[in-house]
């Protein structure tokens, strides 16, 4: 595994103070849905989610692990401009996602994704992701052991399944040698 061990403690100059501080190196997010509201509860929404994913990887974007959740999903990943890549992921999926529910008519959701929208949003009716993904630089081989496996086990924890493997929308059975929806790059 090839990772620099340099620590940055830069403050970003915009809204969030989580910066991705070598943007070509694999880190870890958590990307949550504004308010913590639960979106991905059909598999067409999670859909939207692992399309634009291999989207991304086939634009060269490596991916690690994943997990998604109702309401967020950690990714570890990594890319030539990881910050503009994770941009434009939230970006395309907001509008995506959004769209869905609009034509939907998912009203209940589509009023909290406009009640909870922050104020200087005023170009828009809708928020639908959080602001930042609180990226973490991958530093060791051993920090990346770590969060594939705190990835992995999140369904577990909030007792989903009981075992990793068996969560559907996670990486964790690429891990253990079966095909998952999503070919992860297991190589670090």
């Amino acid at each position: 595994m090839h990772i620099r061990l340099t620590v940055h403690s830069e403050l970003n100059m915009g809204r969030s103070r989580y910066k991705f501080t070598e943007p070509d190196q694999p880190h870890f997010m958590t990307i949550t849905v504004l308010h913590w509201i639960s979106v991905f509860t059909r598999p067409e929404t999670v859909a939207i989610l692992l399309d634009s994913m291999r989207y991304m990887m086939s634009q060269g974007m490596k991916i690690h692990a994943y997990v998604i959740l109702e309401n967020h999903l950690h990714l570890l990943a990594q890319s030539q401009e990881l910050d503009r890549d994770i941009a434009k992921f939230k970006a395309y999926t907001a509008r995506q996602l959004l769209k869905w529910l609009t034509e939907r008519n998912v009203t209940t959701l589509l009023d909290q994704l406009a009640f909870y929208k922050k104020a200087h949003k005023g170009d828009r009716a809708y928020q639908f992701w959080q602001e930042g993904v609180h990226p973490e630089l991958i530093q060791s081989e051993s920090m990346m052991k770590q969060k594939v496996e705190y990835i992995h086990q999140n369904p577990v924890k909030r007792g989903y399944v009981d075992r990793a493997e068996y969560w559907r929308y996670s990486s964790a059975s690429n891990y253990v040698g079966v095909e998952g929806l999503l070919e992860v790059d297991r190589l670090w």
